[in-house]
């Protein structure tokens, strides 16, 4: 319990309440309409309305861009309401603007590149039992802790 209450030093509560909302959204996502929902291809979707390269010009893409903004919104209204409840801590950060936006845009060109993201992988592609995505959140998991492990080092 020691080891716990040091990893999680808020509680796990609002950890579980969390998951459990992320995943009833993406398997009634799935149940209704048959879609997956992982994040990185709204990272695409968006492109497709700015980029006349023919990756973002993909049907895929270009016929489920509108659903895509709509799934990104609520995701951006749901950490909205979370800050705005009186219970809810706020942590702000020192880092830029500029920067939060480069590393989104990297986050967003790699989880392209590997073809989704940790949500798509981590919540859909796991669900579904698919072990592509394990592999992919074992190597996803894998990279973190060893960044986390450099920067607490260098710090």
């Amino acid at each position: 319990m020691e080891l716990i209450d040091s990893l999680f030093p808020l509680g796990l509560s609002h950890y579980i309440i969390g998951g459990l909302l992320i995943g009833l959204g993406v398997s009634l996502l799935f149940v209704v309409t048959g879609l997956v929902g992982g994040a990185s291809s709204v990272y695409s979707a968006v492109w497709s309305y700015c980029s006349k390269i023919s990756f973002f010009q993909q049907e895929h893409y270009t016929k489920t861009r509108q659903w895509r903004l709509v799934y990104a919104a609520g995701l951006i209204l749901g950490a909205f309401i979370w800050v705005s409840l009186p219970s809810s801590e706020v942590t702000i950060t020192n880092v830029s603007w500029g920067q939060l936006a480069l590393g989104g845009f990297l986050a967003g060109f790699g989880a392209r590149l590997g073809n989704g993201c940790t949500s798509g992988h981590g919540i859909c592609g796991m669900a579904s039992l698919s072990l592509t995505s394990t592999l992919a959140v074992l190597v996803f998991l894998s990279a973190g802790m060893v960044t986390a492990q450099l920067v607490a080092s260098l710090g």
